[in-house]
């Protein structure tokens, strides 16, 4: 039973907010220089294997001890790190399964596990408000577990409330330093607009983690910021190492695309983003093939990937509530069922009103002509100073708009700066608008045409 019990808290310490905890220590994984991925392509061919061998070993110890909750709740654990690694939702149902039975076993306080695991999947299943009242929970009855508070700031950085998700993480840090709490502070930093505090946090959640899935994705994620920082080169050679260290993955292949394109190679790009769509079909990789097409002229291709995206979205099951933003922004870009997306903007703000929620919905009620409301939806989403080319992309469109050509020159200038390549479309689009406005070609504002429409 105990050793069932530890092995239980090493899978639980994975999964839990997606990072890795194993309880004594942590292992670093220093990855290897570019060229010995040449050399060592199927360095980690066998990671397919170990996860089957890991269920027989939890379905054998479920059949020794039938009532005993924790074989579930390692079940449950299993699948939800299977569904992150290969970001198929369908290992989800398949934790809930596992969980709701543990729960049937036993729904007292004494399953710990089960409590805390309910936390984590109902942050996969983005239903944020109960996934807190799940962690608050498992939180009064283990104080000092530091995921706990993991759980806790991530439902409440995507509620808004982030001075309690700052407080949460300093908890958790205080705990337990490691690859959960730096990442999560290096996230924070990245909201505050401190991309610099962010790399060097996510660099070291990456030196602290303990799984090769996690090292991998900590090492997108500071892909990501490099990018961000003006560093393609550095990106790359990050993006380089998670492949290595987890062979195809796919948010590596989809980050390898986005250092790609940050260094000019489109062609690249699209390689990797198709290498990407081949093992995951999420909607953000069609709409980057999409409109990589569209910018090449290339309609047919581009109409398949779009048509991609609005297939994911009508066949999309509860899990699927995670593509909605996704949904939405597509929409409002390509100027498609912009009442839809509109919809989508304002049913997600019921729910979250992280500031990239309240971006979404700002730039859908600029596409629909309601400026005022944009505005103010925007304001929101600048509140904490968030270095994000997008977002300073969308304010400065939308003070174009209204008419406010000093901020509208100051956003659009903010956002070509950080990222020139933050989209594939709409970086042009920001490009256009500022030459535009710098030498007056732009007579009239969105919302003068707008007026005249009407």
């Amino acid at each position: 039973m105990e050793d069932m019990r530890f092995k239980l808290l090493i899978i639980i310490g994975i999964v839990l907010g997606g990072f890795v905890i194993v309880g004594i220590r942590a292992v670093s994984y220093h990855a290897p220089r570019p060229e010995a991925v040449r050399q060592n392509p199927s360095a980690f061919d066998a990671q397919a294997k170990p996860f089957d061998r890991q269920l027989q070993k939890i379905q054998s110890a479920i059949e020794r001890s039938p009532a005993d909750p924790n074989g579930y709740n390692m079940l449950s654990a299993a699948y939800l790190k299977k569904a992150r690694e290969t970001g198929d939702f369908g290992f989800n149902a398949r934790a809930e399964a596992a969980l709701n039975r543990s729960f049937e076993l036993n729904s007292s306080a004494d399953n710990y596990d089960a409590i805390r695991l309910k936390a984590m999947l109902l942050l996969a299943y983005h239903r944020f408000g109960e996934a807190l009242e799940a962690a608050r929970l498992a939180q009064e009855i283990q104080p000092q577990d530091p995921q706990n508070y993991g759980a806790i700031t991530d439902a409440l950085v995507e509620l808004g409330d982030y001075p309690g998700a700052f407080k949460a993480a300093q908890a958790m840090m205080d705990i337990k330093p490691g690859t959960s709490s730096y990442s999560r502070v290096s996230y924070l930093r990245e909201l505050q607009g401190d991309t610099q505090g962010a790399i060097e946090s996510m660099r070291a959640a990456a030196e602290a983690a303990g799984d090769p899935e996690t090292a991998a994705w900590c090492r997108v994620h500071l892909g990501d910021l490099l990018i961000n920082s003006g560093k393609a080169a550095a990106a790359d050679r990050e993006l380089d190492n998670a492949l290595y260290i987890f062979p195809d993955y796919y948010l590596a292949l989809a980050g390898k695309a986005r250092a790609r394109l940050a260094a000019g190679d489109a062609d690249s790009a699209i390689k990797f983003y198709k290498q990407a769509q081949e093992r995951v079909p999420l909607p953000e990789f069609a709409i980057a093939l999409g409109d990589l097409y569209a910018q090449r002229g290339l309609s047919e291709e581009a109409k398949r990937q779009y048509d991609l995206v609005e297939f994911i979205e009508q066949a999309g099951t509860t899990e699927s509530r995670a593509y909605s933003r996704n949904i939405a922004l597509f929409w409002a870009d390509h100027d498609i069922k912009l009442d839809e997306a509109l919809t989508i903007a304002k049913r997600e703000r019921e729910v979250r009103s992280d500031i990239f929620t309240s971006d979404t919905l700002a730039w859908c009620l600029f596409k629909k002509g309601q400026l005022t409301e944009a505005k103010t939806a925007m304001d929101e989403a600048l509140r904490l100073g968030t270095q994000d080319a997008r977002l300073f992309y969308h304010a400065g469109m939308i003070e174009q708009a209204l008419g406010n050509r000093r901020n509208a020159i100051k956003h659009l200038q903010l956002a070509l700066k950080i990222n020139p390549s933050f989209d594939i479309l709409q970086a042009e689009v920001a490009r256009q608008t500022l030459r535009a406005i710098t030498t007056g070609t732009l007579a009239r504002t969105t919302n003068e045409r707008i007026k005249e429409e009407r």
